[in-house]
């Protein structure tokens, strides 16, 4: 099944947190979420509020730039959090322990143009675009399963 893409307008960076709260709380370990756009459009932002939503106990969520991963224990199940961006070459990813983790933890990827063919069909992505005002961000959803179909209906109506 391929959905149309669902666009969503965040008005602030606390509207991004909303709705990557909203999300998060759907999430569950072999959840993917794959997401993009050029740097300063809202990535980190989003998967900070999400995995801070996530946390029983609340954390310092560093990006993961430098370490290219980051996990986190939640009461949701592991959470990954990577930053590809300084990945050089698509067999770094098998090194990371990142295709094992899609299948057994929730994953939030940042620059997953690096994975190549190794992104998971069943994955959600969001690409990150800069809005009409400053604070504004186009959220746009694109996914293959009908995992993510209810949930952006949801969303949507959130």
């Amino acid at each position: 099944m391929t959905a149309s893409p669902q666009v969503l307008l965040s008005h602030s960076p606390d509207h991004t947190a909303r709705i990557a709260r909203h999300l998060a709380a759907d999430l569950k370990p072999g959840d993917v979420l794959l997401l993009s756009g050029d740097i300063g459009a809202g990535k980190t932002h989003f998967a900070r509020s999400a995995i801070q939503s996530l946390l029983t106990v609340p954390e310092d969520i560093p990006s993961p730039t430098y370490t290219l991963i980051q996990s986190y224990e939640t009461a949701s199940g592991e959470v990954w959090h990577a930053d590809l961006y300084r990945l050089s070459d698509v067999s770094e990813i098998e090194e990371l322990g990142l295709l094992d983790a899609f299948d057994t933890a929730i994953c939030l990827v940042e620059w997953p143009d690096r994975l190549g063919d190794l992104a998971p069909a069943s994955a959600l992505s969001l690409s990150f675009a800069q809005g009409a005002a400053d604070d504004a961000r186009q959220i746009r959803f694109d996914w293959n399963s009908d995992r993510w179909s209810s949930l952006m209906k949801e969303l949507a109506d959130a």
